[in-house]
């Protein structure tokens, strides 16, 4: 080799390794900065933290009330407790709970003080509230709608005035009320709200189970917390709904069908086929129950008339799912809807022995005739009786 060509790669061997020098000052100099930033969002993170878990005022003697509504959810009871000042994050409370694993909190009417810490709230909240403010309850019963509802409450007004039936329905027809419950609940109530020609949008979302009202009590705290209830319920449900291609007002709808159709887990999962074949068909639903809805009465007979009348709700004239829930489901009703059986089978009717409560199913018209024709004597006599 040359010296002239000995000198060019001498060169070039020299600029490679000033190059990767600087390619290494620069790779140090990145992660340097990485971690540096890495540290000071730790110590920031940490203090924030830190200072979540400490008490919001330290010298406050005040006792701010709170309620907790049977079913609340984690998320739900630190973004109220954040709202009341009790606690400086709503979002570290609900991750320090999970993380910890702590146990499901008890419903109840707490008194907190700005002075007690993340730690003393959640020792507090998992042994449960004082109830002495409390003058009744309110039991929604599966089935219930709205209407049976509000009498319920009705029945308070002499230890709460706040809760009274006119002021219940009142709170009810609240547009503005509901659009502020459907941006807090949007996988609950977003279909809901795009619904039309409903009687009341939060029919079928007032879940059923006991809830207990104080003297203060206002109807929309209790609607609120009954909203808050479905909501809670339906969060180990809105990821098969999804994947199921329903919305979650369909679900509802079908599943206030289905709970007063069938009393079994069995046949409410088969009533529940029956009614998917039938939109599968884009035949009517023909269900007694959503023209009593829509003439707001119950009868033991329905006639031709009745089952003509004009309603978005008659679904023996409408075909789909009808404007909205007739009732509150249970949970177990909407998980009939969720997994249907028989499918297969392709039953399109059903009908039931008012008399011993026996279903019995048919492919065809024909048979559903002959299976009516076996309960018409039971049915008659059973009809005759209420």
């Amino acid at each position: 080799m040359d010296r002239q060509s000995h000198n060019q790669d001498t060169r070039k061997r020299r600029t490679r390794r000033q190059e990767q020098r600087v390619v290494t000052r620069i790779v140090r100099w990145i992660v340097g900065i990485v971690v540096v930033l890495l540290v000071i969002i730790g110590i920031l993170g940490y203090r924030y933290i830190k200072s979540a878990l400490a008490p919001v005022d330290p010298n406050s003697k005040d006792r701010i009330a709170v309620k907790i509504g049977i079913g609340s959810s984690t998320k739900a009871i630190g973004a109220e407790l954040q709202k009341k000042g009790i606690i400086k994050s709503g979002t570290v409370f609900n991750y320090y709970v999970k993380f910890h694993n702590v146990a499901a909190f008890k419903a109840g009417t707490y008194h907190f003080s700005k002075a007690e810490t993340l730690d003393d709230i959640i020792s507090v909240l998992r042994d449960g509230g004082a109830q002495a403010d409390a003058v009744g309850t309110v039991l929604v019963k599966e089935g219930a709608q709205i209407s049976d509802i509000a009498t319920t409450v009705d029945g308070l007004k002499a230890k709460n005035p706040n809760l009274t039936k006119a002021k219940f329905l009142a709170v009810l027809k609240d547009q503005a009320f509901f659009d502020q419950l459907a941006k807090r609940y949007p996988k609950l109530l977003s279909s809901a709200a795009a619904a039309k020609g409903v009687r009341y949008r939060l029919e079928g979302y007032l879940f059923p189970a006991t809830y207990s009202v104080t003297a203060k009590e206002t109807a929309q705290e209790l609607v609120t917390e009954m909203v808050v209830k479905a909501d809670s319920v339906m969060q180990s449900y809105y990821t098969s709904i999804a994947r199921q291609g329903y919305s979650v007002q369909q679900v509802m709808t079908l599943a206030s069908l289905v709970e007063r159709e069938g009393s079994t887990t069995a046949d409410r999962r088969t009533i529940a086929g029956v009614f998917l074949n039938r939109i599968a068909a884009k035949m009517p639903l023909q269900s007694d129950l959503s023209v009593m809805y829509a003439l707001n009465t119950h009868k033991a007979h329905l006639t031709n008339k009745d089952t003509a009348v004009d309603s978005p709700y008659n679904l023996y004239v409408h075909t789909g799912y009808g404007p909205g829930p007739f009732d509150s489901p249970s949970e177990n009703s909407i998980t009939a809807v969720l997994s249907p059986t028989n499918r297969n089978k392709k039953y399109l009717y059903f009908v039931a022995n008012m008399k011993t409560g026996e279903i019995l199913y048919a492919t065809t018209r024909a048979q559903h005739d002959a299976n009516t024709a076996k309960f018409a004597a039971d049915n008659a006599a059973a009809a005759s009786s209420k």
